[in-house]
């Protein structure tokens, strides 16, 4: 099957089920409406949809001695108002598909269907992967926990994720070491005691220790990093005190650190903890650390993405075109899979040619529909070809 040509005769098909996807927008884990239409969609095409953790899977394939490959899509949305002025926006106000889930969902639906047209063909069997909750780093662990990567074992995993930068028909990857940083979300809370502004003596000051702790924590970067890695430890969130002239008894921080190694990454977490806990007993408050998110930088097998990147060099599209070296300090989940199968991870372009799309997580991004063509035939072509090449 020529897999681009049969995704262009369903891009309209395409093209609605991502229309759906987005006006009906949903957040987190739970994603009733979303994952009920996908399911129907897959058992539409001939498969068997099941629920996975709080995801969907679904089998294709009936050579069961050969390998398995792993297909995800991430199919969550953004808890935030679009203004994206589309005919078919999110009308809740509070849910919006501003990171183009709907879009990588949409493609892997195609994609699955393709694949079903062509079972008989498969050497192996295809593991078709929707995921929720990826954008608070919860979905990955949750359907791994449930043992996505087992039932069949799988061998080898891939996926693509849409951006708004760059026309259709583009593939941005990074074979040497991360494609996407590590993510190690933390919740600091100070408690030490109240008092009258007056009366500072009498006070132990939750916030003068936040204070400290963030100054600290700015200079671990700059001062035990190497320059040449990609480094990040930024506090984005403190909070504490009601009014002017009453010190509180606590404080709180939100921040994030994020590297593309995992070198890197155990230093940085490491010395958060240390100046966090060293810092509070100097001032003689106490501190609790909370990790929110612990996902490690995305790291690409490098055989398995040579041979992707094989495949795709031999797609007869026209408008194809290929950036490599593309890094990213965003995170994705996706990662947790990377951790335990060779995995490849690459970008789509999905902006345009002759306006700006936005940014991605803005509510007025849009993305271009024209690109869903693409991805739906690289997610079907390459399972297919990595198959056929690994019996």
């Amino acid at each position: 099957m020529d897999f681009f040509k049969r995704a262009a005769e369903l891009q309209e098909e395409t093209v609605e089920n991502r229309r759906y996807l987005h006006q009906n927008a949903e957040v987190g884990l739970e994603l009733p409406r979303t994952k009920k239409y996908i399911m129907e969609k897959l058992r539409e095409y001939g498969m068997e949809p099941q629920e996975c953790g709080h995801g969907v899977v679904a089998m294709v394939g009936k050579k069961t001695k050969g390998k398995v490959i792993l297909l995800k899509a991430d199919m969550d949305a953004l808890p935030m108002e679009e203004r994206s002025g589309l005919p078919f926006a999110c009308p809740t106000g509070t849910e919006a598909h501003t990171c183009g889930h709907d879009l990588n969902s949409a493609m892997l639906l195609t994609a699955a269907r393709m694949l079903k047209e062509q079972e008989e063909e498969l050497e192996g069997r295809v593991k078709i992967v929707f995921e929720p909750a990826e954008e608070i780093f919860k979905g990955g662990k949750d359907m791994i926990a449930a043992g996505v990567l087992q039932n069949p074992e799988v061998d080898a995993a891939l996926s693509f994720h849409i951006g708004p930068g760059g026309p259709p028909g583009g593939y941005f990857f990074n074979k040497d070491g991360a494609t996407m940083a590590s993510c190690d979300g933390f919740r600091i809370k100070i408690a030490g005691a109240g008092a009258h502004g007056a009366y500072p003596h009498l006070a132990k000051d939750p916030l003068n220790a936040a204070v400290k702790i963030y100054e600290a924590l700015q200079e671990v970067v700059a001062l035990e990093c190497d320059p040449a890695e990609t480094c990040t430890l930024t506090i984005g969130h403190m909070q504490a005190g009601t009014v002017f002239n009453i010190i509180p008894d606590t404080a709180v921080m939100e921040g994030s650190i994020r590297t593309m190694s995992r070198e890197m990454r155990k230093l940085l977490v490491t010395r958060m903890k240390e100046i966090v806990n060293k810092t509070a007993e100097m001032f003689h408050v106490e501190a609790e650390i909370e990790m929110l998110s612990e996902v490690p930088p995305l790291i690409c097998n490098q055989k398995l993405a040579d041979e992707m990147l094989g495949y795709l060099d031999q797609v007869p599209v026209s408008n194809k075109y290929s950036v490599p070296g593309v890094k990213s300090s965003a995170s994705d989940d996706f990662a947790e899979i990377t951790e335990r199968v060779p995995g490849v991870y690459m970008f789509l372009a999905g902006g345009f040619a002759d306006r700006e799309a936005g940014v991605s997580h803005s509510p007025e991004v849009q993305f271009n529909e024209e690109a869903l063509l693409f991805g739906a035939g690289a997610f079907a072509y390459c399972a297919s070809e990595w198959l056929k090449n690994n019996q």
